[in-house]
């Protein structure tokens, strides 16, 4: 078998899993050279929350991120997670803003795009899987990996294959509560592999301490590849430490091939970035044996506990958990993942709290039970049903197809306000997060100030610099020629970098399957 290949989550899940998605910026940018020099099959480092979180809480730009760092690391691919129909957020958006988003990411250096959706209904991830197509990224569409009566490895193989029909360049099983055993994960990529002539990926959770397990068994039918974080940011509700894995197949048929002391020296420098955010650290430091018996996903937990808590009924939080599967199993078994792991928990609460199972019922679940998420794997309970809405018969229609235009709105609103066209797309997505951070950006701009985003670009105009003067002070000369050479060149006209990392080096079918529709994109003078 060829080498196992790795994803890093470092710059987005592991953090998004462990400090509540609050790295910033410019604690990335200064070891960015040595992630780049490891070789990584893809760098996962936007999507999910991130794009929201950048906004609200960091003042940053969710796209200017990108950018820096695909100016800071030009070799490795640049992975994101996009929620389907739902792009980076929490609801269904109409189709303009999901191309028009499609259609930046890639400008702005994202190439590989982890498609899901919450309900595995694919018709909610065909828009998205179309237009990634069409701008050249590779569309790694993705089955959420759960439990239940009607989650059956032939199930899977058949979304699978159904994906696979729709030009998928890949196929991910994203297990985002952990809950993948060994042998379900060798059993399941057995089937993938004899079923469908694509790659591979295995996304899993240490939350229950099987992850890594189930990769080995994985890795020894054939996976392709598998998503790891460096061990100062692995573990607990993140994913299994790169190092261990590396080592763990070292002088195998599957050996990674990564040089494990540069992965060291990652890892001793995320461990001092780490200890900076300390004020946002879960709860969950270990292995949770809840997540076997409940199958609730880590951050689940977390919620189910801050929900309890400002409710003062802490004490009620293992009726809560043993209420969770009821409640999914009325609403037709959804894997627990955003947003039907929200809809799911806040219902569960409600139901404890309460006293009286849907005695009150929050607009998001009476809109799941309408089909404005899409499709349950399972029939909803017929009594909940008529309990929540009625006689109404839910919708039957792709839920997004139903939605008007909203980037017209946006334009109006931004009207007063200097933008771009991606700023457009980031207040239709989040229009209370997105509208506060311009106009703050813009005053920033108007005021002559230096914008946070331009500070960040000179730090890693400095750090380019230096790599290239060496030890040493750099001078305003200098960091001029870095600031039009390096972080910035070409910002606004797309790509400025074409990519020489693993995927396009390796002798395997990664090499041409997906990213060659992006070459020949490139090489025609596309984005």
């Amino acid at each position: 078998m060829k080498k196992l290949l790795i994803t890093d989550t470092t710059l987005r899940d592991a953090h998004q899993s462990l400090i509540a998605t609050r790295m910033r910026t410019e604690h990335m940018l200064p070891i960015c050279e040595k992630i780049d020099k490891i070789g990584y099959h893809s760098l996962e480092m936007w999507g999910g929350a991130t794009f929201d979180s950048m906004m609200r809480f960091l003042d940053e730009d969710p796209w200017e991120r990108v950018e820096l760092l695909k100016s800071a690391m030009p070799k490795t691919p640049f992975q994101m997670l996009l929620r389907g129909s739902n792009v980076v957020g929490y609801k269904q958006y109409p189709d303009d803003v999901l191309e028009a988003f499609v259609e930046e990411a890639v400008k702005v250096g994202i190439d590989i795009f982890r498609i899901f959706d919450a309900l595995n209904d694919v018709r909610n991830m065909k828009a998205a899987m179309k237009f990634v197509n069409r701008e050249g990224g590779h569309t790694q569409a993705s089955i959420s990996y759960t439990t239940s009566p009607v989650h059956t490895i032939e199930k899977f193989v058949e979304t699978a294959k159904e994906l696979a029909a729709l030009d998928a360049d890949s196929i991910c099983i994203k297990d985002m509560a952990g809950l993948i055993t060994p042998k379900a994960a060798a059993d399941l990529v057995t089937r993938l592999k004899e079923e469908v002539s694509i790659p591979i990926q295995l996304h899993s959770h240490y939350t229950s301490g099987m992850a890594s397990m189930a990769y080995l068994k994985a890795a020894e039918v054939g996976v392709d590849v598998v998503d790891c974080a460096i061990s100062s940011l692995s573990g607990a509700t993140s994913q299994p430490a790169t190092e261990s894995i590396v080592e763990s197949l070292k002088g195998s048929s599957r050996d990674t091939k990564l040089n494990v002391n540069l992965l060291a020296d990652i890892a001793s420098y995320f461990r001092d970035i780490r200890r900076k955010y300390a004020q946002f650290e879960g709860s969950l430091q270990g292995v949770n044996p809840q997540v076997l018996v409940f199958q609730i996903p880590g951050g689940m937990l977390s919620n189910l506990d801050n929900q309890l808590r400002e409710q003062g009924a802490l004490d009620r939080y293992d009726e809560v958990l043993e209420e969770v599967p009821r409640v999914r199993a009325d609403l037709g078994y959804p894997p627990l993942v955003t947003p039907s792991s929200q809809i799911v928990g806040t219902q569960a609460t409600l139901n404890v709290v309460t006293g009286e199972r849907y005695k009150m019922v929050p607009h998001e679940v009476k809109q799941y039970v309408r089909g404005y998420y899409g499709r349950p794997p399972a029939p909803i309970d017929p009594e909940i049903k008529k309990l929540i809405i009625g006689d109404e018969e839910p919708l039957d229609d792709r839920p997004a197809s139903l939605l008007k235009p909203e980037l017209p709105k946006a334009k109006e609103a931004l009207k007063d306000i200097p933008h771009e066209r991606r700023d457009l797309i980031s207040y239709a997505l989040f229009p209370q997060y997105a509208l506060d951070f311009l106009k703050r950006k813009a005053a920033r701009t108007t005021m002559g100030e230096i914008t946070e985003e331009h500070e960040i670009a000179l730090i890693a105009a400095v750090l380019h610099s230096s790599r290239q003067a060496g030890a040493g002070v750099v001078s305003t000369h200098g960091l001029g020629g870095a600031w039009s050479q390096g972080a910035r060149e070409g910002l606004h006209d797309g790509r400025v970098v074409t990519l020489t990392g693993q995927w396009e080096r390796a002798s395997s079918r990664w090499s041409s399957v997906g990213r060659k529709r992006l070459m020949k994109s490139r090489q025609q003078g596309g984005p």
